[in-house]
């Protein structure tokens, strides 16, 4: 089953979280379309390779026009309009950069993994659980809600000012009537009756000038309350989402509703400060003895400008965290001078703003709070806000080609440029603007998350769990220096990421058993107390027995899978994450070829297998085979080693013992079609050998002497010619050489 289809049988709460990453940039129209095919290609490889994502793009819009070219013959109108728009907006978006296609193409097929094996998860942990309560979400649509009275009032107080201003005008007219009339008229009794009139019109326009204050003061009050009590924690609530996103966790993009909440409140905002010009205007005009207006105006002009600054101070956020396009699941780590992207967006979408409002982008600008170590930004530093830059019609300003140069020392000398680089230093990128809207001019500054710089990948591995630990440690957005004095994390929180950064990164998160082994492997000594686990247990200190750290040996697996055995772990075939006493525990009662695949303990990214027999006497015997690394699994893949693998025992008579995957998966059923090759696909001597050489297929083999039950010399991999492969056939029976020769010959 392709994965859209499995995306598509999700349950309706991780639909909409599908729904939340697929928009102009990618359409979901196209992957639904185009599923199989999308998920044919090598996105990821694509991202990195100009050559190869134009490629990709040419493919995927000739994809597009033959996709036209049916529901043209279908006469499907709707569709047919859909697919040139798409097509339109694809070619022009992404004609000048393919790679970013592929960044974004890879992001949604990866984010599609994790939500599928979120949704094959028994248990929420502690984050997620915590992410998804029921009171945020019943918050939010009170905030809505409360926002939206909120405009009504304004608009009854629009209504309010208006009927002032006709009464007042009214009131003038007859004022000035009277200053016209003769000094005869003006002590008749018609006189009289019109003076008493004005009198209960100016104490009907003071009564609706102290209500009309009343009322705004009032809203004031509530948007007060609204945006410190509630609005802010509903964004501090998306900013903590934010950071557990960025290390893995679900995505929860709320921030189209949060803009809908920020703009209706700013033009209620601005709506009531032009009332208050307004009321100002017409006390201008005519005022009198204990006017409320000139008493109240200007302290309620002085709080409606504050909350309005608060508004757009809180509206300017970092939508997508600084990462480099070319290490897309691992945001916040940047090396130098390697170009990196970051997104930022105003909440108050208003059409006066558009292109009127330019973002300076600079690292390290509190230079008091850090290190010795200076960098600059190189590349477009300063870029203009647009609605046209974001494909959902936010106010945003997308930074795609800046990066990071380190300075040179006050000294004179050389920067660091190259050197070693302390993994566990933070930096912060500011991003500061300046908007004038409406007669007020309003400063504001936003910053990223906290960053690691690094001079080489082979540093990114620390890098990220400096990232990983930050993120889930704290809520502080910048406390930069954090590492000075690391927390201890929960061991809960972190088996949660610990399972995160597989459905992210190879995508398939860990079940309760995996979890409990790596729980095992983080508590075998004193690093852990009361539930807690130290930064230095996690990543600095080795591992009982061994020479590198918990966090090496992690990183080594993830990228064991990554490049090696992915399908196979995908698949769920992988148990990966067992002790050797559980293995056995596991193996003992099971029929004998069972075998089960686990991550080495003493080599690092080493995958090995273990299989059960019995001697003739019965006994139970276990064999594992040499942990294969990716030396060898670059020359040979890990399901054809499986397929293939063999074992000489005292008779020098080769057989595969693999039978059945645990518990009871024929080997071929889990694996067949993983395979490099399929059934009796044997090539003769002579049909590559016209350079004269003899074809030769290469057969792992492993030999058992009969004094021990390991594997002697495991995963050696020998030629095996033709001419061999006959005398097996004679002497065995195909049961025994099973499929041996199924891997292709190789001429070389």
């Amino acid at each position: 089953m392709s994965q859209w289809n499995q995306v598509q049988q999700l349950e309706i709460k991780f639909l909409e979280q599908v729904d939340q990453f697929y928009d102009d940039n990618f359409p979901m129209e196209i992957r639904h379309l185009l599923a199989q095919w999308i998920e044919n290609q090598d996105w990821e490889a694509a991202s990195n390779n100009e050559t190869m994502a134009t490629i990709l793009l040419q493919n995927l819009l000739i994809q597009l026009d033959e996709q036209l070219g049916r529901v043209s013959k279908e006469k499907n109108l709707l569709l047919i309009h859909n697919l040139k728009r798409i097509r339109k907006i694809l070619q022009g978006k992404f004609h000048g950069n393919p790679m970013h296609v592929a960044v974004v193409i890879s992001n949604c097929l990866r984010e599609e993994r994790r939500i599928l094996a979120a949704a094959n998860m028994p248990v929420q942990g502690p984050l997620e659980k915590s992410l998804q309560n029921s009171s945020v979400s019943e918050r939010q649509r009170n905030v809505e809600h409360k926002v939206a009275a909120i405009k009504n009032s304004v608009q009854m107080t629009e209504q309010d000012t208006k009927y002032l201003e006709d009464l007042q005008d009214e009131f003038d007219y007859r004022y000035k009537t009277i200053q016209t009339m003769d000094q005869s008229d003006k002590n008749s009794a018609m006189m009289n009756q019109e003076v008493l009139t004005l009198q209960e019109m100016l104490n009907s326009l003071d009564f609706k000038r102290k209500e009309a204050l009343s009322k705004m003061t009032q809203i004031i009050h509530e948007t007060d309350l609204l945006m410190n009590n509630m609005l802010i924690e509903e964004l501090q609530d998306w900013k903590r989402r934010q950071q557990i996103a960025c290390i893995g966790g679900p995505l929860h993009n709320v921030l189209n509703q949060l803009q809908n909440c920020f703009t209706l409140l700013a033009e209620s905002l601005f709506q009531l400060r032009r009332q208050l010009e307004k009321l100002e205007e017409q006390s201008t005009k005519m005022t009198y003895e204990g006017d409320p207006i000139p008493m109240q105006r200007t302290h309620m002009l002085e709080r409606v400008t504050f909350l309005i600054y608060n508004l757009f101070k809180n509206s300017f956020v970092v939508e997508r965290q600084p990462c480099m396009p070319t290490h897309p699941q691992r945001p916040l780590v940047l090396k130098t001078l390697i170009q990196f992207t970051v997104k930022l967006r105003l909440l108050i979408k208003l059409p006066e703003l558009n292109y009127q409002v330019k973002v300076k982008a600079s690292i390290d600008k509190n230079v008091s709070t850090l290190s010795n170590r200076r960098f600059v930004l190189c590349g477009t530093n300063v870029k203009a806000m647009s609605i046209e830059e974001s494909s959902n019609g936010s106010l945003s300003v997308e930074f795609r080609h800046l990066q990071p140069k380190e300075m040179k020392s006050s000294a004179g000398g050389k920067g660091n440029e190259g050197c070693h680089m302390v993994t566990e230093e933070l930096h912060s990128i500011t991003f500061e603007t300046q908007i004038c809207l409406y007669g007020l001019t309003m400063d504001l500054e936003t910053s990223s998350l906290p960053v690691v710089m690094i001079s080489n990948v082979s540093q990114l591995p620390n890098a990220w769990a400096s990232i990983i630990w930050y993120n889930v440690s704290t809520n502080d957005s910048q406390n930069l220096v954090f590492f000075n004095n690391p927390p201890p994390a929960t061991l809960s929180q972190l088996l949660e990421v610990m399972s995160w950064q597989f459905s992210s990164y190879v995508g398939r998160g860990l079940n309760s058993d995996q979890l409990n082994m790596l729980a095992e492997k983080l508590t075998v000594h004193s690093g852990y107390t009361d539930g807690h686990l130290t930064w230095a247990k996690f990543c600095k200190e080795h591992l009982p027995g061994k020479s590198f750290t918990f966090w090496t040996w992690l990183e080594a697996i993830l990228d064991l899978i990554k490049k090696h055995i992915l399908p196979l772990w995908i698949d769920g075939y992988v148990m990966g994450f067992v002790s050797k006493e559980k293995e056995r525990l596991l193996l003992k009662d099971k029929m004998p070829g069972t075998f089960l695949l686990r991550f080495s303990e003493s080599h690092l990214g080493g995958i090995t297998f273990t299989w059960v027999d019995h001697s003739e006497n019965g006994e139970v015997r276990f064999h594992s085979v040499e942990p294969y690394n990716k030396g060898r699994l670059s020359a040979l893949p890990f399901a054809d080693i499986l397929r293939d693998y063999k074992v000489i025992m005292a008779e020098n008579i080769p057989e595969n013992p693999l039978k059945y995957l645990y518990p009871d998966i024929p080997k071929d059923k889990a694996f067949g079609k993983h395979y490099s090759s399929q059934l009796g696909e044997v090539s003769r001597p002579t049909e590559r050998g016209d350079k004269g050489y003899v074809p030769s297929v290469f057969i792992p083999i492993s030999t058992i002497r009969s004094d021990s039950t390991e594997p002697h010399s495991p995963s050696d991999l020998l030629p095996m010619s033709p001419s061999v492969y006959a005398v097996l056939r004679e002497n065995l029976s195909p049961t025994t050489i099973e499929t041996a020769m199924k891997s292709p010959y190789s001429a070389e």
